[in-house]
């Protein structure tokens, strides 16, 4: 008989190797020998479920082995020890931890173990445990158990089918059974048949009582489901679904609009002009057609697959699910990325290209096209810009319309996301770029072109109608009644003002430009602003009496031609206000820059000037700003973001002052920050100049103040012979005419050369003087200037002999041409930065008692000066252009007094900034309005008149005025921070923006009155007679530029009252008919209002736009930018586009209609007896064309 089990030993001894290399858990164990006090320490390896033991950790052959499947292991205590031995050895074994393997049968022995730690012991029982496959038996047992139950369930129901079959068999003898009764039962009938009467056919009483009872149960099913269809209708998810769906049908609308536009680009713009780049004369090269193109034609490729997409799901109505096809679009963004990053760049190639006259030729070819429909190109490149932000609102709506536990909402969020951060990009770059699309506009309307308006770095600033009035020689006006009927026809100028050049434009009958042929283009450069004339001209006042103080004066002094005065008169004192403060910024912009160039330096080889990069904190980005790549008019890199404290600092920075940011700044500022901390901060300025101005600021101010005057003395210095393209710096005299006039100075012509700059003391006495060349003093170069003085009593004189002398320069100095033989013997030598402090501080008329040349040259007294003209250019702009911020805030207006009052007692000012202050305070103080403020609730109260007018006594004309008058008066009354904050989206609407809501209550009111006035007459032809009217109410409103009135009109005439009644519109004319699809046409909401906006590019002021065109630019601008970034700095590249909304719709406002009030036409138009609700209005309808049967 066998004694023992044979087992692989080479396959145990394999297991132990990989036992000592990877097993589950090794170390040393106390293992219990079978003598009871006995412990053997052994090298332990467990490797799945054997456990070896080793005689050492360097043994290779184990000493046994142990298999652990269905053991158990659990903790024993330690065993009692002796007394014998040291207590420390005693401890020692106690904190030893003990415990057993049970190997679960009676034939084996346990296994008893020890460690030294109790966390290793833990671990040990944890592995050995693992190893024994426990839990594994535990399943098993539990599956055993369920396997039993369901056997057990299987013969239950086996059993359970037996007794079920027959059931089944016992039934169908019973059916069996059944039909023989039945067969039976029909034998006996036919049988008994003939003894009945024919009378068992139906009585027809009975049929129609069944045939009721048929209709009855067929009424009430539909009734049934007639209510479940009509609850389910105004359900909220049958209202969110119809919402939903029509998104996605606007969408596709759009989406197929959008590649429409991508088709006339491509293929009306791009493949033409790559085939013309190929000619033998090419006007224009490929690289150039690339830049201005570039990624045109992937993403037309792109959309039209999107697009597709889209038709596509509309097969699958009412089910649209879209998110994957936004997870197509989005890995395609970097296309949309590289043409948002190249569009300012193309936009300044395609201006470029605009030079060459084939190319220009050939453009305006492609433009003619019809598919184009007057749109230029410049049109056709910005459309990608805004499909972006298209989406982003449409998944906005999408979402709001969508369920949370919705399959496709994830998607549609991370598609919203992603979106979102492209959009904030395209954002700045739009900004960036507006105003270039806004100069290539303005220069197609005009027929000759005007090559200046290429220049990408002009900005466009206002527009405008003004009078011109004619004048006769030696600048004498001529005698004109400002009345005049002829003087208004043919004086009236469509006005534009640019940061370096004022165009003047007479307008013909076809709408289109004509540049005056003289003095059609004025370089400000070379101009002078007088605002009212001098009060020791005789004429000048016979002018301001007859004008009404409504004139002013551009005095133009060309280098190669004979100098000349421009008049123009402005509608209002307010618009003349804001005439004035731009056109001076301008001016003042252009003498900064011009100055600045002369006190620093500028590299050749770089477009930015060595005084920017002289100071990082001008264009380097940091923790509280981030700069644009654009430069603004001052050739500064434009602020994306920055900080509250960045932006004041750059609003009062001494060297210069951007009229695009104070602009922007003025128009957003409460969003940022408040009017009180604004002024504080001029206050500090003026006050403490030198603590708040920033120290580089000043360091550069005087950088070159020492240099200059060692280059006064060499005459080969470069300096002297560079050429700089603004006016040189003037020097400031006494005058004796305390005139209110503004007379800023720009003298120079462009190819002017600087030399030196002698500012020379006046005599104060009234004696003559006489000046002689001083044989010392070395002659100027040839190409130099000179600023000389000349005798007090022959100023008069002096001025008319020198055709450049402009009426701001001090009647005893004269900027003299190279040539002359005038010098000083008594001159002190001034630096740039000093002439560019007195030049800032509106040089002009005379200096103030103690002012000498020691003065001149003191830093402290030059920053004062320039600290003090600006913040008085600051506030001029403010009081001039914002009042309604005074007329709103007593304790800001209390403010702004004190401290203007507080400049008037400086000692040392100058008289014209002494001038500059009382004029403002007079402005600020005064409280005559001017007529351009009425209210509509003035005209009401005029309007009271015993008998209104009625329809048909009105005439088109009256009626088209009077809504003119009525609409624009409404329009102007809205103040420009009720634009801040989408006010008029919240539910305090009527409290945050109330002059807003009486917008759109007046047009819901006016839309009522006509269509309640079509709806009044009950025959036919009266109808459709109101409605041919009210449609040439319309196009007269459309000449008016009442683009808001033909709106009102055209709204009111497709509501579903009015747009119904088949029979009055079957006798309205076919022109009439055609008009309004033209009207319509134009007023249409289609891409975001497109062709008004076309329109309303190529009109001028006066005008009407409907206010909900920019209401949905400032809600897409304020949906889709933050105000402040996550650093909290100020999103400065936003508060641009909002100032270029604003300021679109204040010049609007501000140019008034010359409009007569009518009252009885007008309290026709504001009866409100008259307006039907829109409920009656529809009952009426129906009463007078009932609907026809189905």
């Amino acid at each position: 008989m066998q004694k023992s089990v044979r087992y692989n030993e080479g396959h145990a001894l394999y297991l132990a190797l990989l036992a000592r290399k990877e097993g589950t858990k090794r170390g040393f164990l106390s293992k219990k020998a079978a003598e009871a006090s006995r412990w053997h320490e052994k090298w332990f390896a467990l490797y799945q479920n054997v456990l070896f033991y080793f005689e050492g950790e360097q043994s290779c052959r184990p000493a046994g082995m142990y298999l652990l499947e269905g053991c158990s292991c659990e903790r024993t205590p330690a065993p009692p020890r002796t007394n014998a031995g040291p207590a420390g050895a005693r401890d020692a074994l106690d904190k030893q931890y003990y415990f057993t393997v049970l190997f679960g049968h009676d034939g084996q022995k346990p296994l008893e173990l020890r460690c030294e730690e109790e966390q290793a012991g833990k671990e040990w029982m944890e592995a050995i445990h693992q190893a024994s496959y426990a839990d594994i038996l535990i399943e098993r047992e539990v599956l055993m158990q369920k396997y039993i139950h369901l056997v057990q369930i299987v013969e239950t129901e086996k059993i359970a089918t037996n007794q079920l079959r027959h059931q089944l068999e016992d039934q169908d003898t019973e059916i069996e059974r059944l039909k023989s009764e039945i067969v039976a039962l029909n034998k006996t009938k036919e049988r008994m048949r003939p003894y009945h009467t024919h009378q068992e056919e139906e009585d027809p009483d009975i049929k129609k009582i069944k045939k009721v009872q048929s209709f009855m149960r067929g009424w009430l099913c539909r009734r049934k489901w007639k209510t479940i269809v009509q609850d389910y209708i105004c359900s909220p998810h049958a209202e969110s679904m119809r919402k939903r769906n029509q998104i996605v049908f606007t969408m596709v609308e759009a989406e197929t609009e959008y590649v429409h536009q991508l088709y006339i680009l491509v293929n009306g713009f791009l493949r033409p002009l790559r085939m013309a780049a190929s000619s033998k004369k090419p006007p224009i090269s490929h690289d150039d057609v690339s830049s201005i193109f570039l990624n045109s034609e992937t993403i037309m490729f792109l959309h039209e697959i999107f697009h597709q997409g889209l038709k596509a799901r509309l097969a699958n109505w009412p089910t649209l699910v879209l998110a994957d096809l936004f997870d197509i679009l989005l890995p395609m963004l970097n296309i949309y990325q590289e043409f948002v990053r190249n569009h300012q760049y193309s936009l300044q190639v395609l201006a470029n290209c605009k030079q060459n006259r084939d190319f220009d030729k050939l453009l305006k070819q492609y433009e003619a096209n019809p598919a184009c429909e007057g749109r230029m190109l410049e049109t056709f490149l910005t459309y990608p810009m805004f499909q972006i932000p298209r989406y982003i609102i449409t998944l906005h709506e999408l979402l709001a319309h969508t369920p949370h536990e919705h399959v496709e909402r994830k998607s549609l969020e991370f598609a919203k996301s992603k979106l979102e951060e492209l959009s904030r990009v395209m954002h700045d770059e739009v900004s960036d770029t507006e105003n270039i699309r806004k100069n290539l506009a303005i220069e197609r309307m005009i027929v000759e072109g005007c090559d200046i308006l290429l220049d990408t770095s002009q900005t466009f600033i206002r527009q405008g109608s003004l009078i011109q009035v004619p004048s006769v020689e030696r600048g004498r006006l001529s005698k004109v009644r400002l009345g005049s009927l002829s003087l208004k026809k043919e004086g009236e100028r469509q006005c534009f003002l640019f940061t370096k050049h004022f165009l003047i434009c007479t307008r013909s009958s076809g709408g289109k430009l004509h540049l005056l042929k003289t003095g059609g283009v004025l370089s400000l450069v070379q101009c002078t602003l007088i605002e009212e004339p001098d009060a020791s001209d005789d004429d000048s006042k016979g002018s301001g009496h007859m004008f009404g103080h409504l004139d002013f004066k551009i005095v133009v002094e060309p280098p190669d031609a004979a100098s000349f005065t421009v008049v123009l008169l402005a509608p209002s004192r307010q618009e003349k206000a804001a005439w004035m403060s731009d056109i001076s910024q301008c001016v003042d912009n252009i003498r900064c820059n011009g100055l600045m160039t002369i006190v620093f330096e500028e590299n050749s080889k770089v477009t930015v000037p060595h005084m920017i990069k002289s100071d990082a904190r001008l264009h380097k980005d940091d923790t509280d700003i981030c700069f644009s790549k654009t430069l603004n008019s001052c050739k500064v890199p434009q602020i994306r973001y920055a900080s509250v404290e960045r932006l004041l600092e750059r609003l009062t920075d001494l060297r210069f002052l951007s009229i695009d940011f104070l602009n922007t700044f003025l128009h957003t500022y409460r969003i940022f920050t408040t009017a009180t901390v604004v002024l504080a901060k001029l206050s500090d300025i003026y006050k403490r100049p030198f603590t708040s101005i920033p120290v580089r600021s000043l360091e550069l101010f005087f950088a070159t103040s020492q240099n200059n005057r060692e280059h006064l003395v060499d005459g080969k210095s470069p300096r002297l012979c560079r050429k700089f393209s603004s006016p040189p710096p003037l020097a400031v005299s006494r005058t004796s005419s305390p005139v209110r006039a503004r007379k800023l100075s720009l003298t120079s012509s462009l190819n002017s050369r600087v030399g030196a700059l002698d500012l020379t003391n006046s005599s104060s006495s009234s004696s003559p003087t006489t000046t002689t060349h001083s044989p010392a003093a070395s002659p100027p170069p040839h190409n130099a200037a000179v600023l000389e003085s000349a005798p007090a009593d022959k100023a008069g004189d002096s001025a008319d002999m020198s055709p450049c002398r402009s009426p701001t320069t001090p009647r005893h100095l004269r900027y003299r041409q190279p040539g002359g033989q005038v010098a000083d013997s008594t001159h002190c030598s001034v630096s740039p930065a000093s002439a560019f402090a007195i030049a800032t501080a509106a040089a002009g008329h005379g200096s103030p008692p103690g002012f000498n040349n020691e003065r001149t040259c003191d830093k402290e007294f030059i920053i004062r000066r320039t600290a003090t003209n600006r913040v008085l250019n600051v506030l001029r702009h403010w009081v001039s252009k914002h009042a309604q911020d005074f007329e709103l805030n007593n304790e800001l207006k209390m403010n702004v007094l004190n401290l203007l009052e507080e400049v008037l007692r400086d000692p040392d000012l100058l008289p014209q900034e002494r001038k500059a202050t009382a004029n403002i305070l007079r402005a600020l103080s005064q409280d005559d309005q001017d007529d351009i403020h009425l209210k509509l609730e003035d005209i009401i109260q005029m309007t009271d008149c015993p008998k209104a007018e009625c329809f048909e006594t009105l005439s088109a004309m009256e009626l088209a005025e009077q809504i003119t008058l009525l609409d624009h008066i409404v329009f102007r009354s809205i103040p420009y921070e009720e634009f801040l904050g989408q006010g008029w989206m919240k539910l305090d609407k009527n409290e945050r923006t109330p002059y807003i809501m009486k917008t759109s209550q007046h047009f819901n009111e006016m839309s009522n009155l006509v269509a309640s006035q079509i709806m009044n007459y009950a025959d036919v032809s009266s109808r459709a007679n109101a409605i041919e009217k009210w449609v040439a109410v319309a196009d007269i409103c459309r000449c008016l530029h009442n683009y808001n009135g033909v709106l009102e009109i055209t709204s009111a005439l497709n509501r579903s009252a009015i747009y119904r009644l088949k029979k009055t519109w079957a006798k309205v004319s076919k022109q009439t008919k055609a008009l309004m699809d033209k009207l319509q046409k134009t007023v249409s909401s289609e891409g975001r209002f497109k062709n008004l906006r076309e329109t309303l590019k190529n009109c001028n002021p006066p005008a009407v736009p409907y206010l909900g065109m920019y209401l949905t630019d400032l809600a897409f601008i304020e949906e889709g930018t933050p105000n402040f970034t996550e650093e909290g700095l100020v999103n400065f590249s936003k508060m641009r586009m909002i100032s270029h909304i604003i300021r679109e719709i204040r010049q609007f406002q501000q140019t008034a209609y010359r409009i007569d009030q009518q009252p009885k036409v007008i309290q026709y138009l504001l009866d409100k007896a008259l307006v039907i609700d829109e409920d009656t209005l529809y009952e009426l309808s129906l009463k007078i064309e009932p609907r026809l049967p189905a």
